[in-house]
């Protein structure tokens, strides 16, 4: 196969894959609708599973996140326990930036991710910067959230790298209920 047929099947190839790709347009006329500034609000209860790139559930987590508002900007402060007792924090920042986008930043965060919302469903697209081996790594990550009732959402996020599947992560959210 010749150079410019090569060239050609595989733009072909991308052009087909990105056809096929969802928008988070496509959940506008879902319901319930999320509003971020509504959902993050308060304390919530994560817990969820860190897949392999074969799909083997390799990890299991919790985090208590502390999320709130000020002067319009969130913040998520998001406090991990593995089931091999590893601890983590994560402080996402959320800053609006026009109708149903944000700008998403965190330390580990390479840069800033960009968020979109619609219906009942966010899309955050950001570079994560994780340890491996002695050094570190880039992944981009495809986190895809949607809202099931008021208090509580599934996310689902695929890690690349290279545009090649590694990992997945899926979990829920929960608001959790203030007693009096």
């Amino acid at each position: 196969m010749t150079y410019h047929k090569r060239l050609l099947l595989l733009t072909l190839l991308i052009a087909l894959s990105a056809c096929g790709s969802i928008s988070v347009e496509d959940y506008a006329g879902q319901a319930p609708i999320f509003n971020p500034q509504e959902f993050f609000d308060g304390d919530l209860l994560a817990r969820g599973v860190l897949k392999n790139r074969s799909g083997l559930v390799i990890r299991r987590f919790s985090a208590d996140i502390n999320a709130y508002w000020r002067d319009g900007v969130g913040t998520l402060e998001e406090d991990f326990i593995f089931d091999d007792g590893e601890e983590s924090r994560r402080v996402w920042t959320l800053t609006p930036a026009g109708e149903g986008r944000y700008t998403a930043t965190a330390g580990d965060v390479v840069g800033e991710g960009v968020a979109s919302v619609a219906g009942n469903a966010m899309f955050l697209d950001y570079v994560l910067r994780v340890p491996y081996g002695d050094g570190d790594i880039d992944l981009s990550i495809d986190d895809r959230m949607y809202l099931l009732t008021s208090d509580l959402l599934i996310n689902e996020s695929q890690m690349r790298k290279f545009g090649f599947r590694v990992g997945e992560i899926v979990l829920t959210i929960e608001k959790q209920q203030v007693s009096h």
